[in-house]
């Protein structure tokens, strides 16, 4: 994908726009249901792979879908919308290219690498907010 300033404003503006709707889709959802299940962000992130699924086959076959408004779909609103959708993507690309191993290889890092990034994030943080308060650990 070409990186010109109309595609690089393109991706700026459909992350903003996808990021609002995933805060409102996942907020309204999440409000409905009464759970404390994250089922509004689950909505988001299959919402999101359908979205994604549908606008890179619909442009794959469009000449009059240009890079900018691709970028801009894709990247720009999937993308904000959730990296679910494109980690999914990159996932059945892989698959399909007959490369399972791979595919399967890269879903379970993401998922047990990405619970870890989140278990060592936290812990950064809550060991850095102790030395500020003057609590060293």
């Amino acid at each position: 994908m070409p990186r010109s300033a109309d595609v690089i404003f393109s991706i700026a503006a459909g992350s903003a726009i996808g990021g609002v709707a995933r805060y409102l889709l996942s907020d309204v959802v999440q409000a409905r249901s009464g759970s404390t299940f994250p089922i509004g962000t689950l909505v988001v992130n299959l919402v999101g792979c359908l979205v994604l699924g549908f606008i890179v086959e619909l442009a794959r076959d469009s000449a009059a879908i240009t890079p900018a408004v691709r970028a801009l779909l894709t990247v720009g609103f999937c993308g904000g919308f959730t990296t679910f959708s494109t980690f999914s993507l990159e996932a059945v690309r892989a698959a399909e290219e007959g490369a399972v191993a791979r595919a399967a290889i890269y879903v379970g890092t993401s998922v047990i690498a990405g619970i870890f990034g989140i278990v060592a994030g936290t812990i950064a943080a809550r060991l850095i907010l102790q030395t500020l308060r003057g609590n060293p650990a």
